[in-house]
This record gives C-alpha cells, structure tokens and sequence, in this order.
C-alpha cells in the first residue's frame, strides 16, 4: 500500500485542534476542540501545517445558510443565531447539503509538511496557499469552495490538492499570506471577468472590506482611475490602497460621480441602494458582483439593462491563471496585504463578531495553536 511520506508524518501528531462547524446557525455550532483526528494525504495530495487562516463572509454566510434562496436579508442578519426553518439542502455555495461536522476556513497559508502518493517530496517544507475557489472535474462553472465542499483551515492541519496548494516565495509574515487566498482571489476575478484597461474608470462599493480593498489595489495595478465606497471613517485606508476618489456610503452616486460615468461598477454590497449603480454606467459598461452585503434582492428596471446596452457579469467560477496571477503580484510586491487584527484560533467567535462589526479595514486573521 502507498503511504504518504512517513518520515515526515511520524513527528505529527495524530490528534489536532481545530473548530468545527456542527450545523447551520449561530456562533454556538463552531465548537473548538482538541480531539480532532489529523487528516492524512491521499494520492495527489499534501498535508499542510496550517501557519494563518483568514476570516471570510462566506464562512459566516455558510454557517448560518445564507445562501439558500428562503434568505433574502443582509449577511449580518442572522449571523449570531442563525435562521429559523431553513432548508439545510440547499444552504451552501454548492446547492448541496453540507457534510458535517466541516472544518471551515476558506483562506489559509500553510507549510508543506507531508504528501500523498503521486506528489514529489521536493514539495515538504515549502510555505504555501490554498486556491479558495477550486473547479469541479467534470463540471463548468461548479466550483468546489476549500472550507465548504471540503474542509478548510480552521485547524491545526488540514490537506489540499497538491496542484491546489501553490508554493509562494515571499517576506510577508504567515498572517499577511493568509489574508490573500478568498478576498483577492475574488477581487482579481471580478477584474478579470470584466476585462478592466488601463485608464477606465471603475467605482468599487464595499471597498474597506476584504474583497473591496483588494480589489482597490488591483484595480490601481491594472492602471485604472478607483473611485471607492466606503464609511467615512475609513476614507484615509482606502486612499491609502490607491483610491483616487472617496465617496461615502448612502450618498447620492449620480450627484457625487455623473451620470454615465463609469466603465466598469465591482459591486460587492447590492440591497436597496443598487438602482444608482446603473445609473452611473456609461452606456456599453459592465457590472460584476460576487456579493451582496446590503441584502440580495434588488430592483432593476430591465428597461435601463438594455436600453443603455449594459452588461452583467457574475463572478463566482474562477479560471485558474487568477490564483497563478496573485502568486505573482505577491512575489514582485505588486500588492500589499491588509491584516487589520490577529486571534488565536480558539478566539472564533470573537473573530467573527469583530468582522460582523465592520470596523475595521482589511483583513481579520486566525493562528491555530502551534
């Protein structure tokens, strides 16, 4: 029988701890314990100590089942009790029921430790980080999320598809890695999606948030003039990622940007002020989202969709020159990470709520026990 590298895999421990996700709803289903068994590395894939692994929406939004269609609310709505007579079936990234009990955990940078059968051993000891959003193998457009369809970071250990794990060479500390994987894998997606040139014009809402100040930075990489929505209190950050306008959230978009204005609109926030993000699209611009923190149900007068010869782009599916993408800009520091705070991993739930919190801009952190 093939084993994964035993050297190596005898001074592991066979007991890790972790956080695991014990149903949909409030904070109480992530329970933290110490006698979890240590996975171990199938064929193709390697076993990684897990050094950082960021905090994301769509852990909380997986936890309390946001993303079943009965949801209609905010993604805080919910997110300290859970819902009411939600059909679990149906409440996950995939459509599918989840496995449980999940160790979530979507963002996460980890230190090759052993691999299964079919990886090189040149791999052990290599820091690396976790594609988040992973393609099906015979499906288009399914995605596979690391934490949700298979378990994530939110332990001590956890294993990953070799080709999934991609080594990084980089000074950044294991925190400021581990905010990168989901947040900007999603931003660069949105931007790759939606072909954003050098010298357009794109507004970015949500923009002091994970996704929002990542896709602020990348935005600015690709050479395009940024205006950004966010809270009046954190203007300064994000001006500091390279925002060239500041706009604060509840104002009127068509008075503080022009009507027709913009190329391209990076919606991550939606809810009932969506209508105005149309409005300042220039006629032939692109819309993509890839959330909807304000609530998912909007208004479109489908009118404004064709009559100004828009186009609307969904950015969840991502091809894979996007991670190989960010592996690059991390190791020409092209881009910087954002970590507003670190918590021992057992500190989830004050973790979480910090992030609901939304004071903060960047990136929340966790460090599992060492």
């Amino acid at each position: 029988m093939n084993l994964p590298n035993e050297s190596v895999f005898a001074t592991v421990p066979s007991i890790m701890s972790g956080v695991r996700l014990m149903g949909h709803g409030g904070l109480d289903q992530l329970v933290y314990s110490h006698d979890i068994a240590t996975p171990q590395p199938k064929a193709n894939e390697v076993l990684l100590k897990v050094l950082a692994a960021g905090v994301n929406n769509t852990d909380i939004n997986t936890r309390i089942g946001w993303y079943s269609k009965q949801v209609t609310g905010d993604t805080n709505t919910g997110a300290d009790e859970g819902y009411q007579d939600l059909d679990t079936a149906s409440a996950s990234w995939s459509g599918d029921a989840l496995k449980l009990p999940l160790i979530q955990g979507a963002d996460v940078c980890g230190e090759i430790i052993a691999v299964g059968t079919g990886v090189s051993s040149d791999r052990i000891g290599d820091r690396a980080l976790v594609r988040t959003m992973q393609q099906h193998p015979s499906k288009p457009y399914e995605c596979l999320t690391f934490g949700s369809e298979y378990h994530g970071g939110f332990a001590q250990y956890t294993c990953a598809l070799s080709d999934e794990a991609y080594t990084v060479h980089s000074p950044w500390s294991d925190a400021d890695l581990a905010s990168i994987p989901c947040a900007y894998s999603t931003a660069e997606n949105l931007l790759h999606r939606a072909d954003l040139k050098s010298g357009e014009r794109v507004l970015i809402t949500g923009a002091s948030g994970g996704v929002g100040s990542a896709a602020v930075q990348l935005a600015k990489r690709r050479g395009a003039f940024v205006i950004a929505v966010a809270g009046a209190a954190k203007h300064d950050d994000v001006r500091a990622l390279g925002a060239d306008q500041l706009i604060s959230r509840g104002t009127d978009l068509v008075a503080a940007v022009g009507a027709e204005a913009v190329d391209l609109v990076v919606d991550l926030v939606a809810g009932p002020d969506w209508p105005m993000l149309l409005d300042v699209l220039q006629r032939g611009g692109r819309y993509a989202t890839s959330g909807a923190i304000a609530g998912p149900m909007v208004e479109l007068d489908i009118r404004t969709l064709y009559l100004k010869d828009l186009t609307f782009l969904g950015c969840t599916y991502q091809e894979k020159i996007v991670f190989t993408n960010l592996v690059a800009y991390i190791e020409a520091e092209e881009i910087r990470p954002v970590v507003a705070q670190t918590y021992a991993l057992k500190q989830i739930h004050q973790a979480q709520t910090d992030f609901l919190n939304k004071a903060f801009t960047g990136k929340l952190v966790l460090i599992p026990e060492s």
